[in-house]
């Protein structure tokens, strides 16, 4: 299994990085290999992602969420296999630092070739890069979401 973990600061409050990112469906606006985010349920997520030329669709279940604090995450069903975690640290009333840290199993050359190169790693603090300049230039979230789940 492959792992990667990455953390980046953002300048904005615990409170509105948490909130941006439980906004699930808006994902496509800031990681570049997600097509689309539905949400039919409080705790299922089901993807469309493309990574240069694979595609894959999967369900994801929301195992943990705690306001300002934690989402994690295991796919369900459909193409991918992996599991996840965001941590949302205060560091200061107007800063905030998430780490990531995605688990996941590599099928087919592409993506074997792909993590074995870091790949993934490059992806995801891209991601991160990403994010950060969507809600930074944003200044507050799209919505939220502060319920609990302990699954």
């Amino acid at each position: 299994m492959a792992q990667t973990i990455e953390t980046i600061d953002v300048n904005v409050p615990v409170s509105v990085a948490y909130n941006q990112w439980t906004q699930f469906e808006e994902f496509p606006k800031f990681l570049d290999e997600v097509e689309s985010i539905t949400q039919p349920t409080d705790i299922l997520t089901i993807w469309k992602v493309k990574v240069g030329p694979v595609e894959k669709t999967f369900e994801a279940q929301i195992t943990e969420q705690h306001p300002d604090e934690r989402v994690a995450w295991n796919s369900t069903g459909g193409e991918a296999d992996h599991a996840g975690v965001i941590t949302f640290h205060k560091l200061s009333d107007t800063e905030t630092r998430l780490t990531v840290q995605i688990d996941w199993e590599p099928t087919g050359v592409f993506e074997k070739l792909g993590s074995t190169l870091g790949a993934d790693n490059h992806a995801v603090k891209k991601d991160l890069r990403n994010f950060k300049e969507y809600i930074e230039s944003q200044g507050s979230e799209d919505g939220a979401w502060r319920g609990e789940v302990d699954a």
